[in-house]
């Protein structure tokens, strides 16, 4: 895939969700902690529009847990959820609007042997961060990341600019594990990567 680019900046994120969401594919994400480094290039994502989404954590307005999500634009919003898991989202669109595009998997290609102690022995190594809470893990992101900001080139976790994605190898279908808006095709996900989480994307029609 080559070397990653630069450090995605804020203006990158000062968009809609369903906008950024499509760029973030190929682009790689860092987390550096005193373990060292892993990086994972974005395969799968999803993008929530806030208070106008109805699947949107941010859709009742703000509160302690979602405030981060009404911006500045370009920080993390971290969560639990089903009492076991951290999921990750990247916060965009303009301050006050709850916009985030959910992580949901990608590729590792960079600290390999720390993201496999840190998901265990089993998951082959497509699995490693394919999924939300799986790719969470694999970056090493719980609670405590919550709220940083990922556009300064020296923060423990930011996101580096990858290759442009063209048109045939961009999926779009709806988003997954939600019981409202479920027909909005705000799932975009790499065509045929094998890191691409289950249920594999249904596209929706002329995609």
């Amino acid at each position: 895939m080559g070397r990653p680019g630069r450090v995605l900046p804020r203006s990158f994120y000062a968009r809609p969700a369903d906008v950024v969401a499509p760029e973030l594919l190929g682009c790689v994400v860092e987390t550096e902690t005193p373990e060292g480094l892993v990086a994972v290039r974005l395969t799968e994502v999803e993008a929530y529009a806030g208070e106008d989404d109805p699947a949107s954590h941010a859709w009742r307005g703000p509160t302690p847990r979602t405030e981060v999500m009404f911006g500045p634009q370009g920080h993390v919003y971290v969560y639990f959820t089903y009492g076991m898991h951290w999921c990750a989202n990247l916060v965009c669109a303009s301050d006050d609007v709850a916009a985030a595009v959910l992580l949901r998997a990608g590729e590792v290609v960079e600290g390999g042997a720390l993201a496999r102690e840190r998901r265990g022995p089993k998951p082959p190594l497509r699995r490693l961060a394919s999924g939300p809470a799986n790719l969470a893990s694999a970056l090493g992101l719980d609670g405590a990341w919550h709220g940083r900001d990922v556009t300064h080139a020296t923060g423990a976790i930011r996101v580096r600019r990858g290759p442009a994605v063209a048109a045939p190898e961009l999926l779009t279908g709806p988003r997954v594990g939600i019981t409202r808006a479920v027909d909005v095709p705000w799932r975009f996900s790499l065509r045929d990567d094998p890191t691409v989480s289950p249920p594999r994307p249904r596209p929706v029609a002329g995609a």
